[in-house]
């Protein structure tokens, strides 16, 4: 499988941007959150906003953005099944092949001294990166877990 599309969605963004880049190159059209998505552009790496694939803003301070059908129609679709292919393209829906995220830091936030409740639970409760994760293992496409450390294949 050639990977085509990518979503790539971190909080903690070391690397990210050489990555991007090297995908690019390789012709990856990058598909891209809020942070991500803007630290990419100032960056010079080709990057499409989610909203431009959803066609719908991100709203409530971004905890709304890649749970959409245009994103993960994308994901689920199982690329084999031709009810599904006619669906993608009657729809006009593209494929995700390659998913880049990492989950939110949460040990590192509640250690903080300081940290409020709120924070803590916001960070607690994300799901849009932990939805994306292991769609792809059913479907033929690829994710990463993208850490401080390495990249982890799922």
């Amino acid at each position: 499988m050639s990977i085509k599309r990518a979503l790539v969605s971190v909080s903690d963004k070391t690397g990210i941007v050489e990555f991007c880049r090297e995908l690019s190159n390789l012709g990856v059209e990058i598909i891209s959150t809020g942070g991500t998505k803007n630290l990419l552009a100032k960056e010079g790496v080709p990057v499409i906003g989610i909203s431009e694939v959803t066609g719908f803003p991100e709203i409530l301070d971004g905890r709304v953005k890649t749970l959409h059908p245009a994103v993960h129609s994308g994901l689920l679709a199982v690329r084999d099944s031709a009810e599904h292919q006619a669906q993608m393209k009657e729809l006009g829906l593209d494929y995700i092949d390659l998913v880049v995220v990492n989950l939110y830091p949460f040990q590192e936030t509640i250690a903080k001294p300081d940290v409020e409740y709120e924070d803590a639970i916001e960070i607690s409760t994300s799901a849009g990166r932990p939805c994306s994760v292991p769609q792809p293992k059913t479907t033929l496409s690829s994710a990463l877990l993208w850490t401080r450390r390495t990249i982890r294949p799922y």
